[in-house]
């Protein structure tokens, strides 16, 4: 049986891409910050869903996640979807005029260092899978194509702090599958998505934005990796 683990799984894109594949198949590691919403979200996800606590931005956290998986029977399939955006204390995303080092320190410290952390802390799990899969959440936003293409939504995105993270996200990706060929990597793009990183103003619902993520969450040896999707395919680095 897979197991896979969805960091950021006690709700929206997380979870619901943990209720899919768990409706899949697959053993599912919910892995939560939040004790108490970690906990709730695998007692309404059923049997095979299992909380872990997991602080993407905590090196101990990550390794006691590790070690609780191992001894669970291993790991398959690593969805890297916790993330956070800029947004100010009126909920709005952060302006690039607006943006300081710390803004993008924070959003780094999550988005791009957190993914690292947890990806580094679990190939060794990964390895020992005879299908091993991983996952990264990116976003349209992060094409430099789209965002240098006058007219595209893309371009019209105010903040700099997010898309910046999900270009490295990208970049991040295809090392990784290039050092690792006996891996299934890849970056999706769940498309804008009612969630609270959103502040809720989507245009899909979470079961549109997850299809891609649990698509790429099952491919098998011969699929692709190193790649950038949405639902339609490939997208423009």
């Amino acid at each position: 049986m897979t197991t896979t683990l969805s960091t950021g799984a006690n709700k929206g894109l997380g979870f619901e891409t943990a209720r899919r594949l768990l409706a899949a198949g697959h053993i599912v590691h919910v892995g939560s910050r939040d004790p108490a919403r970690g906990r709730r979200a695998a007692g309404l996800l059923g049997a095979r869903a299992r909380f872990v606590q997991l602080d993407i931005t905590d090196d101990a956290s990550v390794a006691a996640a590790v070690s609780t998986i191992e001894a669970d029977g291993g790991l398959d399939v690593l969805v890297n979807n916790a993330g956070i955006e800029a947004r100010g204390e009126n909920g709005t995303v952060v302006a690039v005029a607006d943006v300081t080092a710390d803004t993008m320190r924070e959003v780094f410290e999550t988005n791009v260092l957190g993914t690292v952390r947890v990806t580094h802390a679990f190939l060794p799990l990964l390895q020992r899978s005879a299908a091993p899969v991983v996952v990264n959440l990116s976003s349209g936003l992060a094409s430099l194509t789209h965002a240098a293409e006058p007219g595209h939504p893309a371009a019209a995105y105010p903040g700099l702090a997010y898309p910046a993270s999900k270009a490295v996200i990208n970049m991040i990706t295809v090392r990784y599958a290039r050092a690792f060929p006996a891996l299934r990597i890849n970056a999706v793009e769940p498309g804008f998505t009612r969630t609270d990183l959103t502040g809720n103003t989507g245009v899909q619902t979470v079961e549109e934005g997850a299809e891609i993520i649990v698509r790429m969450a099952q491919v098998g040896p011969d699929g692709p990796t190193g790649g950038y999707f949405d639902a339609q395919g490939p997208l423009p680095w």
